[in-house]
């Protein structure tokens, strides 16, 4: 009898919080859902700045494919180094690590720009030599890839910690150097970690806008960006093609987020037991 009344407090218990859950789901999905039918309303009946929507869209597929790959091929081994070992120092790694995450993106861009501009720690030496780097692509890459690396990073770590260790030690016992054991062992089984990893650090670096405009500017061509173009059109009075331009970044978001989804659901599937 007890069992029975908690199971009926339990489900009314579910049902009260329904209403705050609907609540939230509105709160957070209805402001999306007008965005996008705004979007595609602007794009049949408004005039719209094409040459310079699409300015911003290449720019952005370029920077956010060059940071990626530089965030992966700087990332790999500083996370399987942190999964695999705990170094001296490797404590304060992880904080440097973490900290762009909690970092305001306009913090972020003013540190940048002290360090590589051109009275910066590494930026006057680089000036001199007639490399300047504020206010190009280059300072785009580096601001995506200083906000967006630490997703790729933890999320390598989490999936290397995952590995089998008895995988990999059997494949040195079978003559495997270590190049060919994290070729064939280490990375196919993290894979699914790496490819959400590489998923979400390219969905932050599209994003990235306050590093962005006070590292980079918002040059059209050179440094403008999808979210500075929506920035620059809003403040111009052009609402119906900065709501476009946002709309491309909604969708891009949630194409995102259905892919690691998916990945996630492969993942546990290639975990799962065979019967």
């Amino acid at each position: 009898m007890s069992l029975e009344r908690g199971r009926r407090r339990g489900g009314a218990a579910s049902r009260a919080s329904l209403v705050p859950a609907a609540v939230l789901g509105v709160f957070l999905g209805l402001p999306v859902v007008v965005l996008l039918g705004r979007g595609i309303a602007g794009v049949i009946a408004a005039p719209l700045d094409a040459a310079g929507m699409l300015a911003a869209l290449q720019l952005s597929l370029v920077t956010t494919a060059v940071s990626l790959a530089l965030t992966v091929f700087l990332g790999t081994p500083v996370a399987l180094t942190l999964a695999r070992r705990r170094p001296r120092g490797s404590a304060l790694l992880e904080t440097i690590i973490d900290l762009p995450i909690v970092l305001p993106p306009a913090v972020a861009g003013l540190a940048l720009l002290l360090v590589f501009g051109r009275r910066g720690v590494v930026g006057e030496p680089l000036a001199a030599l007639g490399f300047d780097i504020p206010f190009t692509t280059v300072a785009v890459i580096l601001a995506q890839t200083f906000v967006a690396a630490p997703f790729y990073v933890r999320a390598a770590r989490a999936g290397f910690r995952a590995v089998d260790r008895d995988l990999e030690d059997a494949a040195r016992v079978d003559g495997a150097g270590e190049i060919a054991v994290f070729r064939t062992v280490t990375a196919p089984l993290a894979g699914g970690a790496l490819a959400a990893g590489m998923v979400m650090t390219w969905a932050r670096a599209l994003g990235e806008f306050g590093a962005t405009i006070l590292f980079a500017g918002s040059v059209l061509g050179t440094t403008q960006t999808m979210p500075l173009f929506v920035y620059a059109e809003f403040g111009a009075g052009q609402l119906d093609s900065s709501v476009v331009a946002a709309s491309l970044l909604v969708a891009a978001a949630v194409a995102v987020l259905g892919a690691v989804r998916i990945i996630g659901w492969r993942t546990l599937d290639a975990f799962r037991p065979v019967d």
